[in-house]
């Protein structure tokens, strides 16, 4: 997610410090996401209302219908669940906004109803069993709070605007505000998504898009994602693809009122690409792209990244927000946090990336980003506490972007430009698909460079002070 736009630190960070020639050994770590879509879902510690642990879904097929009048959204989803443990009923997350119409599982039909934000089908499965729950709905998308006092807060999940189109961002959940779903981020599903609008309207999703007829969009994800990265935006939008480095298919989607100004600001888009694939390896899915939004905001959504227009209105804006929203591609949804609590895993490498580029080689602004980065995270620190112990009430605020940066920051100095931008390689490729911890990162990191940085890592993420 784009930082917190209220208290961001402007003064830039470096790119450059001293080559360490030193090659180390590549660590591959205990696969615990495979590329069908299974997963090790945890309980989330900050939101422990939304998500099932016992359930790991495999795949969403979503099949999508949205008519503008009357506002309503018809669906039917069919959800392939692994039990990992006995469960007497099925239960997702799901908004009480919507009608069931049907509920079968493994074809025979199912009573169902929705409770509390629950989706609750009445069938027991045992640990290990995998089975097939369908389920047919209609109804009026409705948002929910979202947990934070950023300054560009909004409504989380599936929003209608004005003339009837759709857009939606949603972490940390919000997903299912559209579809029946294990909002949580360590459960991550491989998805194939259709959606059907009227004559002159487009439906944009996060995935590789497929052939679109008939009035019915279609988009695949063939490497797992975790619910809260899916997008779905429906509108009446212009379409732009580019082709970005060893063919790479990039799809902008720009409606009248974003100009031509914004619409040359995100063709710069493969030009990100390639200074990002030179440093933290190839870009990790078949397809990249933009479509714009009416809000504050912007969004790392796989593949589809969902990016307010007001935040790219100039060519400097763009700059800093695709660069942090492509980074995420790599760092946040390659691989991602398995709780809210480690968003810093997020937040960390996209904000210092970003600001790697913004400053690339300008060895200069190093000693005043420092000065200024440690002096805001001591007031982060104070005001919402370490990055590593986020609030519930204060999601994806500065200190999980300036803090864990500047952390970061100090592993480059100590790494050097080669071993750092290899670890970031090595995290990336080796965890694709998969959702990891601050022990799994602190281990990595460890191994991968053949140094023991679990103090500086730790000292980083708790201490209430910056450290020295």
């Amino acid at each position: 997610m784009r930082r917190a736009l209220a208290t961001t630190v402007t003064v830039l960070l470096l790119a450059g410090c001293t080559p360490d020639k030193t090659a180390a050994p590549s660590v591959v770590m205990e696969d615990r996401s495979n590329r069908d879509g299974t997963s090790a879902p945890v309980a989330d510690p900050l939101y422990p209302a939304y998500g099932n642990p016992a359930l790991d879904v495999l795949h969403y097929d979503l099949a999508l219908s949205w008519a503008p009048q009357p506002r309503t959204l018809t669906g039917t989803a069919t959800i392939r669940i692994r039990a990992v443990s006995a469960v007497s009923s099925l239960r997702l997350d799901f908004s009480p906004a919507y009608s069931l119409s049907s509920t079968t599982v493994d074809g025979t039909p199912a009573p169902a109803h929705i409770t509390d934000g629950d989706l609750v089908v009445d069938k027991a499965v045992g640990a290990g069993a995998v089975t097939t729950l369908v389920v047919g709905y209609s109804g009026t998308p409705a948002t929910v709070p979202m947990p934070s006092h950023r300054g560009d807060v909004e409504p989380l999940g599936l929003t209608v605007t004005a003339d009837g189109s759709l857009w939606t961002m949603q972490e940390p959940y919000g997903a299912s505000t559209w579809y029946p779903a294990n909002d949580q981020p360590s459960d991550k599903a491989l998805y194939d998504i259709a959606v059907t609008v009227p004559p002159g309207w487009s439906a944009i999703a996060s995935g590789t898009p497929g052939p679109a007829a008939d009035g019915t969009y279609r988009y695949t994800s063939a490497v797992p994602v975790a619910s809260y990265l899916t997008t779905l935006a429906v509108g009446q939008y212009t379409k732009t693809t580019l082709t970005g480095p060893h063919n790479l298919p990039i799809t902008l989607w720009t409606r009248p009122s974003d100009g031509e100004v914004r619409l040359d600001a995100l063709r710069r888009l493969p030009v990100y690409v390639q200074w990002l694939e030179a440093r933290f390896g190839p870009y990790p899915f078949a397809s990249t792209g933009v479509v714009l939004v009416p809000s504050r905001s912007a969004m790392e959504t796989q593949q589809m990244m969902t990016v307010g227009a007001d935040t790219v209105q100039d060519a400097a804006s763009a700059t800093a927000v695709l660069t942090h929203e492509l980074a995420h591609q790599w760092f946040g949804d390659a691989v991602g946090p398995a709780t809210w609590q480690d968003v810093w895993l997020n937040e960390g490498w996209a904000s210092y990336v970003e600001q790697l580029y913004r400053t690339d080689g300008d060895a200069a602004a190093l000693t005043r980003w420092e000065q200024s980065a440690r002096a805001s995270d001591a007031d982060l620190r104070k005001r919402l506490g370490p990055p590593g112990s986020p609030r519930a009430d204060s999601f994806a605020e500065n200190n999980v972007y300036v803090c864990p940066a500047l952390m970061l920051r100090q592993l480059h100095k100590a790494l050097g430009d080669e071993r750092f931008f290899a670890l970031g390689r090595a995290w990336a490729a080796s965890n694709t698909g998969t959702a990891r911890n601050r022990a799994d990162f602190v281990a990595f990191v460890s191994k991968q460079t053949g140094r023991d940085f679990t103090g500086l890592i730790n000292a980083w993420l708790d201490s209430p002070t910056t450290p020295s």
